[in-house]
């Protein structure tokens, strides 16, 4: 097992081990080749790398070379080249895809096309294509596997490179018999392999545990469960640069209104990725389904400016039973508005200065969280922090007001530059308690 792990791979990588279909697992003595006019010399196939590694077209390469497109597909196939490929797709790319995508292997395809599986991928979803059965895994398939497991890169990861589920990667891996470098000790491949088919559906951790333990596997920690698990790459994205036909397949789903979840699957993209990018491409607020595929109601206008007024003012339990919703689904739009709650809120340096003002002169803690905007428990506990404890009997009072309605309502910049005679103190009341401390320490 190795001591180091590939935690996140390169945003260029399209192949983990070069594999040439048909090659000898062991190099061999050179033998005389019989000469033929289209044999390819050894300065061709330089040239056809240079082209191709420059994202060359295969008929600029085919024209540079003066042979035909499906010699220099057929070629760049059995020296296993692959390029993550900014060039369009010609009639001819997407012939070969028709034909051959529901019968090959698309790592199979993609060789032969000379791009990454995830645009292959991505165009078959863009031409209405679709995967019958999923086809036998090929030596390519088996060599990145291999090649992953033996190094750490997550699983996750391998299998969006190989264009496979990751349950589909961890199934293979177990035929091949091999044991992930990330792998904890003490773990049996069957313990791994379950919990990571378990994360998959959507499980809580807390969840996997029991169905594990109901299975016969040991009782694992949540703390021991949820870092393995992130470890061999459930959870984690992978932050490679956005292919061409990646952007062509996510404006598609926003004019047609589709499914974002299998662009997640497919794709090995995060949610956050998926904003990201739309954001980027101009596509945020275009979606039909502007809340996505959730369950529950769809929020509203009205909703959300119920949530922007009562966030953190309002217990959370009770402004969620107001609308209709759990609290998570409630911190989960507030954070996507960009609310924050008063609890979490940090105090800056004026708000510090309102509450030594508001303790020092006798202004009341409900008059401070007024003007603040925060809740008074928040504001007490803080002002503890600092040294103030508001419940303190010793500390000066505000002179009582008969009639509390028509009291002023004090801002934070009033409290920030204090006046007692803006503030209605008692001076009276000040005095004496002045007089009296001297007199103490006279006598």
């Amino acid at each position: 097992m190795a001591n180091s792990h590939i935690l996140d791979l390169d945003a260029d990588v399209v192949e983990l081990a070069p594999y040439v279909p048909g090659s000898p697992t062991a190099a061999g003595p050179l033998r005389e080749i019989a000469f033929r006019t289209d044999a390819w010399l050894p300065e061709e196939t330089s040239r056809l790398k240079t082209l191709f590694a420059g994202d060359q077209s295969l008929d600029e390469i085919a024209l540079s070379l003066g042979r035909t497109r499906a010699s220099i597909s057929t070629r760049i196939y059995d020296l296993g080249l692959r390029r993550n490929s900014k060039r369009s797709w010609t009639e001819w790319d997407d012939a070969l895809l028709h034909s051959r995508y529901s019968q090959d292997p698309t790592s199979r395809i993609a060789a032969e096309l000379g791009r990454g599986v995830s645009a292959v991928y991505a165009r078959a979803r863009l031409l209405d294509l679709t995967e019958p059965a999923a086809p036998p895994y090929d030596g390519w398939e088996d060599a990145q596997i291999r090649t992953g497991y033996e190094t750490g890169v997550p699983v996750g990861q391998i299998a969006t490179l190989i264009g496979r589920p990751m349950t589909g990667v961890i199934g293979r891996a177990s035929l091949l018999g091999i044991r992930h470098a990330a792998q904890p000790s003490g773990w049996t491949a069957q313990e791994m392999n379950r919990a990571l088919e378990l994360a998959e559906t959507g499980m809580r951790y807390l969840a996997i545990i029991e169905q594990l333990v109901s299975e016969g596997y040991p009782r694992r920690s949540k703390q021991g469960l949820g870092p393995r698990l992130r470890q061999l790459g459930y959870g984690r994205g992978w932050g490679r640069a956005w292919t061409p036909e990646e952007d062509e397949l996510l404006r598609h789903a926003y004019e047609t209104s589709a499914s974002l979840t299998l662009l997640r699957t497919r794709l090995g993209r995060s949610p956050h990725s998926i904003r990201w990018r739309a954001e980027a491409l101009g596509l945020r607020g275009t979606h039909a389904n502007r809340d996505g595929f959730r369950l529950g109601p769809i929020w509203s206008e009205a909703d959300e400016q119920i949530l922007r007024a009562g966030y953190g003012k309002i217990p959370s339990r009770e402004l969620a039973r107001s609308l209709g919703r759990s609290p998570a689904a409630m911190f989960s739009r507030a954070n996507i508005l960009g609310l924050v709650h008063g609890y979490i809120r940090g105090f800056s340096k004026d708000e510090d200065i309102a509450i030594r003002n508001a303790w020092t002169h006798g202004t009341s803690l409900t008059d401070v969280a007024e003007a603040l905007n925060r809740d008074s428990a928040v504001i007490s506990k803080h002002a503890i922090r600092l040294g103030y404890r508001f419940s303190d009997p010793n500390r000066p009072a505000r002179a009582p007001r008969n009639d509390r309605s028509k009291r002023p309502t004090i801002t934070l910049a009033e409290l920030v530059g204090l006046d007692p005679e803006q503030l209605g103190l008692s001076r009276d009341r000040t005095t004496r308690a002045g007089t009296k401390a001297s007199s103490s320490a006279s006598s």
